[in-house]
């Protein structure tokens, strides 16, 4: 059975599963959720966008007494990305549920607000395993009542070293609670991580039919470094209305190449640790709702990147080992869509090339590549723009508030303007580019759910 009504639901978790377009489980779904649902300790190897965030989700749901005020369910992601964006997908099934009080602690955030929100327990923490940990501590987050404990993308956090920070985590946490993990890969630490911190649990691993498999074609290009940057432009050139994710193995350069991009008329942009959690947000809204098209990035940083349709992944750096490279040709060719995944090796990167060759088991597909002339700068324009609403939800302000805005005396077409987020205290809007202006004009001459409130362009 794949129908979520053939599971033992709460009535609310089932119409909102309905209400968000969850028609039936996905494999990992199905096989996860009856021991999940039965209190069985889980691990499961399923990659991103495979439905896992729903899978624990709806388990630490089902298992939520509401009425009890402490923390009952911790969720471990490795970065701020991921944690934002599995708190949203938990929000949405616990919509129909009273007064589910979840919060979001992360690293590279103020202390004090965390502080402030915590003077009453959640119940439910989503959160990277520093901060948890570091509220543990402190005394701040009180771990006696946790029934489920989920470690998502837990390959990810033990390679960023999190091991320790997750052994102390559960030392300071109920004794007696349902252990979730969920990696997309199965290298031997996570097994023996598994061994350590969970009881007896039921394996999962859920294969990709082959006629599910999505077209992904590999694309592996041997240039000389000074060649590097001006193949990744003209490769870029060809394909310059679409979504492109750049990796690079250095922080560094990653500005470097964002940079040049810029300079040679590419609307990119850079993502990497180093910057403000501010800057890293409003980089991946823009790069989410088609106001920047080209995304440089760091491999941590672009964990938890959830675009749907991305169809160019360029390693400007071949990665350092066969799982990363996995993990990052993984970002293109996603909810059945197809994908370009592109290498540059120079002859240097040559031993990391053949690693990927011996983990796949089978030839890399080589392509000639011919350099072509330099050409003059050629403007690759984003096809949306963001604007910056300084109000959020703290403010009661709502998506349906701003396009109502918009669609209403601002005079928009439904059709001419895209995503829209929501943060605490701010709101991004994308707007066809050619009507941006227009749009800010009439939002800062009107109103917003009656009241004016500040708008500017981002970048």
């Amino acid at each position: 059975m794949t129908d979520f009504s053939s599971l033992p639901l709460k009535p609310a978790l089932l119409v909102s599963l309905e209400t968000h377009g969850y028609a039936a489980m996905t494999p990992v779904q199905a096989q996860s959720l009856p021991p999940i649902l039965a209190g069985r300790d889980v691990i499961a190897q399923a990659r991103t966008g495979s439905g896992k965030t729903a899978a624990f989700g709806l388990g630490l749901l089902q298992a939520l007494d509401v009425d009890t005020i402490r923390l009952q369910a911790l969720v471990l992601c490795p970065t701020r990305e991921l944690a934002d964006q599995v708190s949203k997908a938990i929000r949405r099934l616990a919509a129909g549920l009273p007064n589910v009080k979840l919060l979001t602690l992360c690293g590279g955030m103020p202390l004090g607000p965390q502080l402030a929100s915590l003077t009453h327990d959640p119940h439910i923490v989503v959160g990277t395993p520093g901060r948890v940990q570091e509220h543990l501590k402190r005394g701040s987050l009180h771990g006696g009542g946790i029934k489920v404990l989920v470690l998502d993308e837990a390959d990810r956090m033990l390679d960023m070293g999190f091991g320790e920070a997750i052994d102390d985590i559960v030392g300071r946490i109920a004794k007696h609670h349902q252990t979730l993990l969920f990696s997309a890969t199965y290298p031997e630490a996570i097994r023996t991580a598994s061994r350590r911190l969970q009881n007896d649990p039921i394996e999962i691993t859920v294969e990709t039919p082959a006629e599910a498999t999505p077209a992904i074609e590999q694309q592996f290009i041997e240039v000389e470094p000074v060649q590097k940057i001006d193949a990744l432009a003209q490769l870029l050139a060809r394909d310059h209305d679409q979504h492109a994710l750049v990796f690079c193995n250095m922080r560094r350069d990653v500005d470097a190449v964002a940079q040049d991009l810029d300079r040679r008329g590419f609307s990119a942009l850079a993502l990497h640790g180093d910057m403000e959690q501010r800057d890293r947000d409003e980089v991946l809204v823009r790069f989410a709702n088609r106001s920047c098209s080209v995304l440089v990035a760091t491999d941590v940083a672009a964990r938890g990147l959830d675009i749907a349709a991305l169809p160019l992944v360029v390693s400007y750096d071949i990665a350092h080992d066969p799982d990363t490279h996995t993990h990052r040709i993984g970002r293109t060719g996603r909810a059945g869509q197809s994908g370009v995944a592109i290498t540059l090796c120079t002859p240097r990167e040559r031993p990391k090339a053949q690693n990927i060759e011996e983990a796949l088991g089978e030839p890399l597909p080589w392509r000639a590549f011919k350099l072509a002339p330099p050409r003059g700068k050629t403007l690759h324009l984003a096809p949306m723009k963001t604007l910056v609403i300084d109000a959020g939800r703290q403010d009661k302000l709502r998506p349906g508030d701003i396009l109502g805005a918009l669609t209403g005396e601002a005079g928009l077409e439904a059709g001419d303007i895209g995503k829209i987020d929501v943060y605490a205290t701010r709101a991004y809007v994308a707007i066809t580019r050619a009507l941006a202006n227009k749009a800010l004009e009439r939002l800062r001459a009107g109103r917003i759910k009656g009241r004016n409130f500040r708008v500017r362009p981002l970048g």
